[in-house]
């Protein structure tokens, strides 16, 4: 007899008192709970109207598709039949999975690079205002002016933009403060040099005889080639290089890989510094502005300011011993002397002496208390950064004074032109020795001493590195190598950390390392 309710054979079967019905226990008592009736005439029924049945072992028939070999394949096809439609739908919604996932990371990386943007005309608008309020000319009352200081993108505004009777800004000059700093900077300095000796890990003469290109990595656009300037941070061995193409590239020399590309100006860029240990760079280009870039923890450097002070195009930035302060030159006969930390233009400095020749190069004395600056006119005028007067002149040069290098010694100057380069003592104001490499229709580019003060590295048609001596001794060439770009036009020439190599930009946009091989590799040809 089968349950009323289920149909089935029951487990433990019971009778209903009042129908006679057959029903399965669990059945029956689940619905008496839930109802209080019975389930089929309706009337009502308790646990009490309820009487199971004793009856012997119950055993199910087996069903008719398993009592034959031919049933039983047919349950297993389909089951099997079953499991292949189960996999199949899987498949189906771990491809949708898979496809929505794909379009969601492409929805975030689309997203990440818009946030990129527009944090990056964010910034470039927040220089572009903070600059544009440093040149409008003050209409407020002067005195309320100079008391409101205004800030603008976490940096003080400008107080150099009244404008004097003449048309010329007003700048607030070098105070008392700041030439105590350079002057407390210079006196360290300078006995710090009557105790500095050569350091022991310094590349002695027969390595450098035997160096050779290490490598040659190619930095900047084929659209424009050329390696314009190049300077070294060593405490962290990276090369920053400035290119024909407005681009700047910081370049980590031992992995060989770009760490940066600094865009941002619309020329070409004419000099490059590192600034405190490389987390600040600072350019100067042809389009008549200098940048100031700080680095990131990514490694990347963001422009923080853009400085136009100059109206010509500025051709040089050196930066002062104290990481505080930095000067450019600019073809428009000025030089300029700035505050690192605000990017203020303390004052700007024209020669008076009547001469129109606009500066092509610049370089700090390792002291500081002296600037060396090069005109296109080929002559070489010293200043006193504390007074900004000219104190000494250097005449002798043919054509535009390329590239000036004081040595770490404190007392000799190298300078180059097109007609080479010439040394000059800076006790007895005087040229002592000139090195014409090359002929008259080729310029000598680049001049540069090593930290050492025990090398000399310039570089034209080729690079030659000399043996500094005295000013009686003969300076040697121990070494000449071969323009190996193709455009016998060397650019920049820096020496690496204890001169164990040497960094070379040329016009074909590559950076060429120069030095010793590796003991577990060969040099490149």
């Amino acid at each position: 007899m089968n349950c009323s309710i289920s149909g089935e054979v029951p487990a433990e079967p019971v009778v209903s008192k009042n129908s006679g019905l057959l029903f399965e226990k669990r059945l029956i008592e689940r619905h008496i709970l839930d109802y209080g009736k019975c389930p089929i005439t309706g009337e009502p029924l308790s646990i009490d109207d309820i009487v199971p049945i004793k009856t012997g072992k119950i055993i199910k028939p087996r069903p008719v598709q398993a009592a034959s070999i031919p049933g039983m394949l047919g349950m297993f096809q389909i089951e099997w039949d079953g499991l292949m439609l189960s996999n199949f739908a899987l498949e189906q919604q771990l491809h949708t999975a898979r496809q929505e996932l794909s379009h969601a990371l492409y929805q975030h990386d689309a997203a990440c690079r818009v946030i990129a943007r527009l944090k990056k005309e964010r910034d470039e608008a927040r220089a572009l205002l903070a600059q544009a309020e440093r040149h409008i000319p003050m209409s407020m009352p002067s005195q309320h002016a100079v008391s409101a200081a205004s800030i603008s993108n976490g940096q003080r505004a400008a107080e150099d933009d009244e404008m004097g009777s003449d048309g010329k800004r007003i700048r607030p000059g070098i105070s008392s403060s700041i030439i105590s700093e350079l002057t407390d900077c210079n006196t360290a300095l300078s006995q710090q040099r009557k105790k500095r000796q050569i350091p022991s890990s310094l590349a002695p003469i027969d390595s450098v005889e035997r160096y050779s290109q290490l490598t040659m990595n190619p930095l900047h656009k084929t659209s424009k080639p050329g390696i314009l300037s190049l300077d070294i941070q060593y405490s962290k061995d990276i090369v920053a290089t400035g290119g024909a193409d407005s681009n700047i590239v910081v370049f980590d020399r031992p992995s060989g890989q770009v760490v940066s590309t600094l865009s941002g100006h619309s020329k070409k860029v004419t000099s490059v510094k590192f600034v405190a240990e490389g987390e600040l760079v600072v350019s100067c280009s042809a389009d008549k502005t200098v940048r100031l870039w700080r680095g990131s923890e990514d490694g990347n450097y963001d422009c923080k300011q853009i400085l136009k002070d100059h109206t010509a195009e500025v051709q040089a930035v050196t930066v002062h011993a104290t990481n505080n302060y930095f000067v450019t030159a600019s073809l428009d006969n000025t030089w300029c002397f700035y505050e690192l930390a605000s990017g203020l233009c303390l004052t700007q400095v024209e020669d008076t002496s009547g001469s129109s020749d606009g500066y092509t190069s610049a370089a700090f004395h390792p002291d500081g208390l002296i600037l060396g600056t090069g005109t296109s006119g080929a002559i070489v005028k010293i200043w006193d950064v504390k007074s900004q007067s000219n104190v000494a002149r250097f005449d002798g040069h043919v054509g535009a004074v390329n590239a000036i290098s004081f040595s770490e010694n404190g007392y000799f100057l190298a300078t180059a032109a097109q007609d080479g380069v010439k040394l000059w003592d800076l006790r007895k104001l005087r040229n002592f020795r000139t090195f014409t490499p090359y002929d008259e229709n080729i310029s000598t580019q680049s001049v540069e001493f090593d930290h050492s003060g025990s090398y000399l590295a310039l570089g034209g048609s080729d690079i030659r590195v000399y043996q500094v001596a005295n000013v009686k001794s003969e300076w040697n060439c121990i070494k000449t190598f071969p323009d190996l770009s193709g455009t016998g036009k060397v650019t920049s020439v820096k020496f690496g950390p204890d001169a164990k190599y040497i960094a070379v930009g040329s016009m074909d946009r590559h950076l060429r390392i120069f030095g010793l091989p590796d003991e577990d590799g060969p040099s490149e040809s």
